[in-house]
């Protein structure tokens, strides 16, 4: 699926059934950002697990206020960069705003992520009516990364980006929501600013993998936007849970490898990059 001009031995390549695997034997995953086959390159060569291309990029890479702009044309085409340069990363997309109002449309969307990108799972945001997607998904084998918490293309409904399930009434939703995409079918679960406690609760609850972003360090594995990895300026604010590894690694491919020490060694995130 994935082409690269590096010669060197790959690793084995990650697979959808190994992210289970991983959290039984209590390995913690390693995910990332990339938009360009350039640095999904070093990312790969780094020994990360997932590479994600988020809609962020409508952020970080266009400019753009929020993600709500980005296009499914956009995701195909970053996506379909990106792949080129992975080995052996498991390559997730994301399905942009509006690309998934009906089950139908998700097929159609999802599809073109996989077939003409190169994906190996989409990744959708939130639970209620998208229950339907997953589900539809998932029965036509197409795999399927969930996102709760804080998620973006919500932001205008939710009033901006702030911490979610912080009150007992909208954890115990959320803590429902997590259990029920993993009934949906979903293969793993990012959650985005969540109080540390309840993304543990949640963790511990799933047999599926969770992914933190802001959501401490109980989750069984973290992700980064790979320009907040790098200390990069977005122009927008720099949330609690970003860390600049690039002052300790000296290299791109030298911060992406401190950040999967740090993730895999429990020592990121720490208390100073989570939330109560």
């Amino acid at each position: 699926m994935y082409t690269s001009d590096d010669k060197s031995k790959p690793r084995a390549p990650i697979s959808v059934p190994s992210l289970r695997v991983a959290k039984r034997d209590g390995r913690k995953l390693v995910m990332l950002t990339a938009y360009d086959a350039g640095f999904a390159r070093a990312i790969d060569t780094a020994g990360v697990d997932i590479v994600l291309v988020g809609d962020s990029l409508g952020m970080v890479v266009q400019g753009k206020s929020s993600t709500i702009p980005v296009s499914l044309a956009d995701m195909v085409y970053h996506t379909a960069c990106v792949a080129r340069g992975l080995r052996s990363a498991l390559l997730v997309a994301d399905m942009p705003f509006q690309s998934y109002p009906t089950p139908e449309r998700a097929l159609d969307s999802a599809a073109r992520l996989l077939a003409e990108g190169g994906a190996a799972m989409v990744m959708l945001e939130g639970a209620g009516h998208v229950l339907d997607c997953i589900r539809f998904l998932v029965e036509r084998d197409i795999p399927v990364c969930a996102h709760l918490g804080l998620t973006p293309q919500s932001v205008m409904k939710l009033g901006g980006y702030s911490v979610q399930g912080r009150e007992g009434e909208a954890a115990q939703r959320l803590f429902d929501d997590a259990l029920a995409v993993e009934a949906a079918g979903a293969e793993l679960l990012v959650l985005e600013c969540v109080p540390s406690t309840l993304a543990k609760r949640i963790s511990a609850a799933l047999t599926i993998p969770t992914i933190g972003i802001g959501a401490g360090s109980d989750c069984d594995g973290q992700v980064l936007v790979l320009h907040d990895l790098l200390g990069l300026a977005s122009g927008h604010r720099r949330p609690r849970f970003v860390k600049d590894f690039l002052a300790e690694g000296g290299s791109v491919v030298g911060a992406v490898r401190a950040f999967a020490a740090a993730v895999r060694d429990g020592g990121f995130p720490d208390a100073e990059h989570s939330y109560d």
